[in-house]
């Protein structure tokens, strides 16, 4: 009896440990990260009367092991996301996106692409690597930002966060609705589900995407 009482409470304990122990493969939710902290990238900002237009690049997005599988004639997507954000503060006030879509044509031995941004969709035909890297992972003299909603003497920043093959179709969407709209009118409103809190999208896109890099850029003062 002694012995069955002892195996009794063996297999209590068993069954408690298993019910209120964390598995050990559970990870700890991510941390948000606040976008100051982000790791920093150079841009370059230029004022186009009114406009502020933003050049940087995000190669690093294209891993080693994603560039080799550009020629296998499944598309890729490469979608950035950049939002104006005062230092010091976490919601943005504007934002610019900009996607890419790769499909390596096997028959004509060219990669295809469609750059979609805030000047509408365009096509175009490159012929090796070098090209896609230029046309797909760098921003040039994108548009993010109206003077007219920054504060004179306030020092705003760009946090971008780029995705290759998103997972989120819903996201993409949101994409396509944002860039219809006319140049410059980059501002964020309460109901733009797109950015929000830029810190939770920090969170939401772990693990949602082929590969995400994440940066902010230096500050500048209007």
């Amino acid at each position: 009896m002694k012995r069955f009482a002892k195996i009794k409470i063996a297999l209590t304990v068993l069954i408690l440990g298993s019910i209120f122990a964390r598995p050990a493969f559970a990870q700890d939710p991510p941390t948000p990260v606040a976008p100051e902290a982000l790791p920093k990238r150079q841009a370059n900002f230029a004022w186009d009367k009114t406009l502020l237009r933003a050049s940087f690049s995000y190669r690093d997005a294209l891993t080693a092991s994603l560039i080799g599988k550009l020629s296998n004639g499944l598309p890729t997507v490469i979608a950035m996301r950049a939002a104006v954000i005062e230092d010091g503060k976490t919601t943005p006030v504007a934002a610019a996106v900009r996607s890419c879509r790769v499909v390596y044509d096997l028959w004509d031995e060219v990669y295809r692409i469609r750059v979609t941004s805030s000047g509408g969709e365009r096509d175009l035909a490159v012929i090796n690597i070098e090209g896609v890297m230029r046309q797909c992972t760098e921003a040039r003299d994108m548009v993010v930002v109206d003077k007219s909603l920054l504060k004179t003497g306030t020092a705003y920043f760009l946090g971008v966060i780029v995705d290759v093959n998103p997972v989120s179709t819903e996201m993409l969407e949101q994409m396509r609705h944002w860039v219809s709209r006319p140049t410059g009118s980059t501002g964020i409103g309460p109901s733009d589900a797109l950015f929000g809190s830029f810190v939770g999208l920090f969170v939401r896109s772990i693990g949602s995407a082929d590969n995400t890099v994440r940066f902010r850029t230096q500050s500048v003062t209007p």
